[in-house]
């Protein structure tokens, strides 16, 4: 994370059109690359794969995650294109290898959605990227919201008050203070989950909603982005990025998932005026 000024773009904020300081996050997000591609038709079970092609030239270091998987021939390329369906999916994985930060050298393998309304547009659309690189300004621009799926920082089992914040026991407590009063009520005669009690506290699956894409930087050569002696626990930003307005779960270095966001509201959407972004040392150097 860094910081960065703008001009406040929240109409209801009391600095609304003044230059503000806000916290920033910059994410690396170097290109997709499509592997696969997938039909999916419904029934009263769910969802079932009823046709499925792979690309030639996967790359070598997919082998990390699954066994080698040949290229479909013409045939299965045909009979994907005339093949019934109700959903229509792309499996893609990231490249590491294309970022210095991470010492990962297994790409992540995942599937993505083709939205749209014709199912015949959206299957050749399908057949047309195989094989191809999705870079992140296919999914959003500057100036528009995203949400973030992630892992949010663990911390192993925790005790009642670390976990859930609750008041110490008094001093002349007879047992422990580190713990709650009671259990509950005597009816419901069971322990309901509103009690506070000792767990797992963080790595949780979270999603943040409307995240706001501040800049798209294709090539942090010509546009610097690293401050000096680059991002703690985390080095040089070497491939394309976007800067989001807020904080992220999960630590550096932990993937994370964006999509087009499902609870925004907002119809029209301008570029934010960015000031200034601070590319200074975050080690006092």
């Amino acid at each position: 994370m860094t910081h960065a000024f703008i001009v406040d773009y929240r109409k209801r904020s009391t600095t609304a059109g003044q230059e503000v300081s806000i916290p920033v996050t910059v994410v690396e997000v170097p290109p997709l690359r499509v592997v696969a591609a997938r039909l999916y038709a419904r029934n009263p079970y769910g969802a079932r794969v009823v046709s499925e092609v792979w690309a030639t030239g996967l790359a070598e270091e997919l082998s990390r995650r699954i066994p080698k998987h040949p290229a479909s021939p013409p045939e299965a390329l045909e009979a994907f294109g005339k093949a019934p369906g109700d959903e229509v999916r792309l499996i893609v994985h990231t490249q590491p290898q294309l970022i210095t930060g991470t010492g990962s050298k297994t790409p992540n393998l995942f599937e993505v959605r083709v939205s749209g309304d014709k199912f015949d547009e959206r299957r050749a659309f399908a057949l047309e990227q195989l094989g191809q690189e999705v870079p992140a300004d296919r999914l959003t621009k500057e100036g528009e919201f995203l949400d973030v799926i992630g892992v949010t920082k663990g911390f192993g089992f925790q005790g009642h008050i670390q976990r859930w914040g609750v008041k110490l026991q008094p001093r002349k407590n007879s047992k422990h203070r580190r713990m709650i009063g009671t259990l509950g009520p005597h009816n419901p005669s069971f322990v309901t989950y509103r009690i506070p009690q000792a767990g797992q506290q963080g790595y949780h699956r979270r999603t943040q909603f409307n995240m706001r894409v501040l800049k798209i930087v294709r090539d942090p050569r010509a546009d610097p982005i690293t401050p000096a002696g680059g991002f703690p626990h985390y080095g040089e930003v070497q491939s394309a990025c976007i800067v989001l307005h807020g904080s992220l779960p999960g630590p550096a270095k932990r993937l994370l998932r964006f999509r087009a966001p499902m609870r925004s509201h907002v119809t029209s959407v301008e570029k934010v005026d960015l000031r200034y972004f601070s590319t200074r040392s975050k080690q006092g150097a």
